[in-house]
């Protein structure tokens, strides 16, 4: 019987998390085609979209507050048999971040040129920089609300869902860029403007679908009525989690963004390279981001269900084929990385230096896997704490000031930064797996089984 179990627990997380991994892996090529489309247009574009894509990336996180709240609670409630609560925090959530996000929205349209002024970005990118801030954080708000009905169909299981309006998202994107771009059909050359409207046009058919799903099949029990009187334990709960978790994540994008300073001094083909190199590695990763997320789910439910040691296995299971499968592909980009960068570039200066950072990268993705599965268990059990400390700590400790040391002062360039962020996701990492296994998140459930939450 017990075998049976854990059998079945195997091809829950399996069921989880291959929509995901897809659905990942379609927005990572969407961003690789992004790249590589622009890539022809120009080299600055690209190094400029990247740093407005590192703002919009921090907005993202702010979204993250309610989104990742609502999946947590989603899921433990399912999991105690409270569908009732669900909708109550299905609807809470879009709501109020619908309003954060056109909030947001109108600070990076009409902010763009004095926030990336104050970045120190280079003058020759500050056109296309602004361009692309401008058009795709305009619409933030369609983003926020798309977050928010993905956590949604996740936290029901229903992750197949998303990966398919994901997959009809891109396909419309990618034929929008090569439209856009390069004036196909008749249509003016917009080069970087191209690519800002394709993203936002394919995002708003995207959440039309989505937004029809989740009201039709998805979250029946979703009304207005659900905010009255106002579910103030629901927000209570939500920002709970969202806020340490938000904190984490916008900590780390602080802390690149302040490595992206540094590495303005090492000029604009570092700055190129760092783009391109990013866009192959995070295929290193995408494994890890899947299963991290669809343990998330798992370990959501099984917590509010109170079946914690099959909730503390399938986070060290789902670990260990992280570990695993990041490793085997980051040493294969490793020993092919003058074939992966040459995809992107003929510049031989950017092919030796992210050749370089490609081996270290083979070292820094396991890593990184520890932080991706463990924190998301951490999380979804309760325990939202301890992460955002000892990320705080370890990002500013050890990749800012290392990034900093053997970047800029010892003169090893991006070789060295990327040395630091080696550094410090083993620490996190490590660090993680053993609030793990103290077991301490046993008793940081939100929810009971079997236990009706009540409003105050």
């Amino acid at each position: 019987m017990t075998k049976n179990k854990a059998s079945k627990n195997r091809m829950t997380v399996f069921n989880l998390t291959w929509p995901i991994f897809i659905e990942t892996l379609l927005f990572m090529l969407l961003g690789s085609v992004d790249t590589l489309m622009l890539s022809r247009y120009s080299d600055n574009s690209v190094a400029a979209v990247g740093v407005s894509n590192q703002l919009i990336s921090m907005m993202n996180i702010m979204f993250g507050i309610l989104s990742t709240g609502t999946s947590v609670l989603i899921a433990q409630n399912l999991g105690a048999g409270n569908k009732k609560m669900a909708s109550k925090v299905a609807t809470v959530s879009l709501i109020i971040n619908l309003i954060f996000g056109l909030t947001l929205s109108a600070i990076m349209y009409f902010a763009a040129h004095g926030i990336l002024s104050t970045m120190g970005i280079r003058p020759e990118l500050m056109k296309f920089a602004a361009q692309y801030l401008q058009i795709v954080g305009g619409f933030l708000f369609v983003q926020a609300v798309m977050m928010t009905c993905t956590a949604i169909v996740r936290s029901h299981g229903l992750t197949k869902i998303s990966m398919y309006v994901t997959i009809g998202m891109n396909v419309l994107h990618v034929i929008l860029d090569y439209i856009f771009i390069f004036g196909a059909f008749g249509v003016p050359v917009l080069g970087v403007a191209g690519v800002a409207i394709s993203t936002n046009i394919s995002k708003v058919v995207g959440l039309i679908i989505m937004l029809f799903v989740v009201f039709r099949n998805v979250e029946r029990g979703f009304s207005l009525k659900n905010l009255t009187p106002f579910p103030k334990k629901i927000v209570k709960d939500l920002l709970k989690i969202g806020i340490p978790t938000a904190g984490e994540q916008l900590s780390y994008n602080v802390s690149q963004l302040v490595i992206t300073y540094f590495i303005n001094f090492l000029g604009n083909e570092a700055l190129t390279t760092k783009a391109y190199v990013q866009n192959i590695v995070m295929f290193a990763y995408l494994f890890s981001v899947a299963i991290g997320q669809g343990t998330e789910i798992l370990v959501g439910h099984l917590v509010g269900a109170e079946e914690n040691e099959k909730a503390y296995k399938t986070c060290i299971h789902s670990l260990k084929l992280a570990l695993t499968t990041a490793f085997s592909i980051a040493l294969i980009f490793g020993v092919f990385r003058n074939q992966a960068l040459g995809i992107f570039t003929s510049n031989p200066k950017i092919l030796a230096v992210g050749g370089i950072i490609l081996v270290i990268d083979v070292f820094l993705e396991p890593g990184r896997s520890f932080n991706l599965v463990v924190i998301n268990s951490l999380r979804a059990s309760g325990d939202v704490k301890f992460p955002v400390y000892m990320g705080i700590c370890s990002m500013w400790g050890v990749s800012v000031t290392l990034s900093y040391l053997l970047g800029i002062k010892l003169g090893l360039g991006l070789a060295g930064m990327w040395i630091a962020f080696a550094c410090d996701e083993w620490f996190r990492g490590v660090l993680m797996l053993w609030r793990w296994r103290s077991r301490k998140w046993e008793s940081m459930a939100f929810v009971k089984k079997g236990m009706i939450s009540q409003e105050s």
